[in-house]
């Protein structure tokens, strides 16, 4: 007797600025996952926001490499439009309208709206045992598309609601680090509306707590877009500029190192529940002053290093703060801990965590886990299984006397 299959639904594109990256990390997951233990529906999301699924997803991950295709690496460059053929990929499929709803046949997600033309709404349920949210940054891993699944009461792969939500936003982040007592760099957070109507003020306060250069942030935002260096007074303003574009809240740190050094960039991979283990350490070395967008994403020549050159206690220490900030935001499943190290004292500060890190076979996550003696299609199927696990176990919650 054949075993059932479980059905995965890997959710992906969005309307965030990571949407291409999104793409990447879903063909890899796709390529990756055992077809004899998983039943594979894709669910697009285009970047205007609809909804799409289609019958096979082969048909839905396609290249411009020809029919048959995956996406890849090499025929796609994460964070390229001009390369990335977005609205070819979630051209195919039919439109959707999903309403946070338990079905009542089980899991999955019902569309309770469809073109005429089309199957009833109740033959194109997105039926499905588990979803695997393979979103980067907002309406992705903020907190927002897990409050729908929550609603629908369906199992997912990752950090829940408050997780997602607090590891999004740089300050509500560094607040609980600070109360779990984790060391993290000096920073001050400004207002958007604060800058705008009191621009030397703003400047004053930054000044009085921080030494330049500073690292200007918005608070809610993923993959370094709209982050500046600022070496000096004249370049603050324009930096906080930038960040008050893609925020209404914008974080500003100290740099680490000082004016003469350069911080080392520390990553580290954290897998599991309520027991959370770590990866070895890996580190980056951008090709540029930081590891911005475009070193991440358009700019060859940032070198990763894995194992990170560090010492047994040193692995060890960033080890033990990666789960402490994992369990401070009250993350589940899956993320990644980004560390920043001065290369002089050599002290260590937890700068930010990433609950849903890019997830192509090349990425930073399935790299260092595979370092650490996780393969790829293992570390997909653990995910799978801790997003079931965490969904029981929400089970036994009552809601009501």
């Amino acid at each position: 007797m054949a075993i059932k299959k479980i059905r995965v639904g890997i959710l992906f594109g969005g309307r965030s600025g990571e949407h291409e990256v999104s793409l990447l990390s879903a063909a890899s997951v796709l390529n990756a996952i055992d077809k004899n233990k998983y039943e594979v529906v894709p669910i697009g999301i285009t970047k205007d926001g609809r909804w799409l699924t289609a019958e096979h997803a082969e048909r839905l991950l396609k290249s411009d490499a020809g029919e048959g295709a995956l996406v890849t690496q090499t025929n796609l460059r994460a964070g390229d439009p001009e390369a990335t053929p977005g609205a070819a990929i979630l051209a195919t499929g039919e439109s959707v309208v999903v309403p946070p709803e338990p079905t009542r046949r089980g899991a999955g997600l019902t569309p309770f709206q469809s073109d005429a033309n089309l199957r009833r709404a109740s033959d194109r349920a997105i039926d499905v045992d588990v979803i695997f949210p393979v979103l980067h940054g907002t309406f992705g891993e903020d907190g927002t598309i897990q409050g729908l699944l929550e609603l629908a009461d369906i199992a997912y792969v990752g950090a829940g609601v408050r997780g997602s939500s607090a590891g999004m936003d740089k300050d509500v982040m560094k607040s609980l680090f600070r109360a779990a007592g984790l060391p993290i760099v000096k920073h001050v957070t400004v207002l958007r509306s604060k800058f705008e109507r009191e621009p030397k003020k703003v400047q004053k306060l930054v000044e009085s707590k921080l030494k330049y250069p500073v690292f200007v942030k918005p608070a809610n935002l993923g993959s370094s877009v709209g982050i500046s260096k600022a070496h000096d007074r004249k370049e603050l303003g324009p930096a906080i500029a930038e960040a008050a574009k893609f925020d209404r809240k914008i974080v500003i740190e100290e740099g680490v190192g000082g004016k003469k050094n350069k911080a080392r960039e520390i990553e580290c991979a954290v897998l599991g529940n309520d027991d959370p283990t770590a990866s070895i350490a890996g580190e980056i070395i951008p090709c540029k002053e930081f590891y911005d967008y475009d070193a991440k994403y358009l700019v060859e020549g940032s070198e990763p290093v894995i194992p990170a050159r560090l010492t047994k206690s040193e692995m060890k220490t960033v080890q033990k703060l990666a789960i402490a900030g994992f369990q401070a935001v009250d993350c589940t499943g899956l993320a990644r801990v980004d560390f920043l190290m001065d290369p002089k004292s050599r002290k260590i500060f937890v700068n930010e965590i990433n609950t849903m890190p890019g997830f192509t076979a090349i990425s930073m996550y399935p790299k260092l886990w595979a370092a650490t003696g996780v393969s790829y299609p293992e570390l997909i199927d653990r995910l799978i299984q801790f997003g079931i696990a965490r969904h029981e176990d929400k089970k036994r919650n009552q809601y009501s006397r």
